[in-house]
């Protein structure tokens, strides 16, 4: 059985109710809080696992609490909602959620999103260090990847990424010139290929040119073949040195 620990943070609690409900069925120990300061003193003093976090609330809405809650954490956040149209997904995933679940979806499939985000942290905790060991450095010019302390430079400044995206960066880094279609990316960043949106991989990839490149608008590193995926660039022919 499960055992860790999600935080949800919603202002219905008939909606807070349910979802406890069916998270605790499954084994998992349930927090729950009905607005935003609530939310950030779990955060603080249980350092839950996975956050479960309603848009629409009073006074701090779910879009501002994840950007406070991603100073803290880098644990997985899935915002649900009731709004279900593209802006309100791109801009969740864009300040720092992981999955953006409109709150018409059953319940049975919110527990297998769940199960998924904390199977892919599990994953990642055990093969992460294994990775990290015969080399702790990918360099780049103008970009180094400190894989023994999660650690990004780009042009002379630390940048701070989410958790998918640096394992996206790494993913890519370590495999240049290597053709990856979005399918492909998001099977290997989040696992579940049959229950998240591919837009998801865009809007991380995106995300990553805005921190690490000197013009997104012209990335050097992450280069887009269109139709077909994504490739990190090897520099074999001396592009964008500079």
């Amino acid at each position: 059985m499960a055992s860790e620990r999600i935080l949800i943070v919603d202002d219905d609690a008939d909606m807070r109710d349910v979802l406890e409900l069916f998270l605790k069925k499954n084994g998992y120990t349930v927090f729950t809080a009905e607005d935003g300061l609530q939310a950030i003193d779990i955060v603080d003093n249980i350092a839950p696992e996975l956050i479960i976090l309603d848009v629409m609330m009073p006074n701090l809405d779910g879009f501002e609490l994840c950007q406070i809650i991603r100073k803290k954490t880098e644990v997985p956040i899935l915002f649900f909602s009731s709004k279900d149209e593209d802006m309100d997904k791109i801009l969740g995933l864009g300040v720092g959620g992981d999955d953006y679940i409109p709150k018409s979806t059953s319940m049975p499939v919110i527990v297998a999103k769940v199960k998924a985000h904390l199977r892919r942290i599990r994953v990642h905790q055990q093969v992460l260090p294994i990775i990290a060991q015969p080399d702790t450095l990918i360099t780049y010019p103008g970009l180094v990847i400190k894989l023994d302390n999660a650690v990004v430079i780009a042009n002379d400044s630390t940048v701070k990424l989410s958790a998918k995206e640096y394992h996206l960066l790494c993913l890519m880094a370590r495999n240049p010139e290597r053709v990856y279609s979005v399918e492909q990316l998001f099977e290997l960043i989040w696992g579940e290929n049959s229950l998240g949106d591919y837009r998801t991989v865009m809007v991380h990839i995106s995300n990553i040119r805005k921190k690490i490149e000197l013009n997104p608008e012209n990335p050097k590193y992450i280069q887009t073949l269109r139709g077909i995926g994504y490739k990190f660039n090897g520099f074999k022919d001396n592009r964008f040195l500079f």
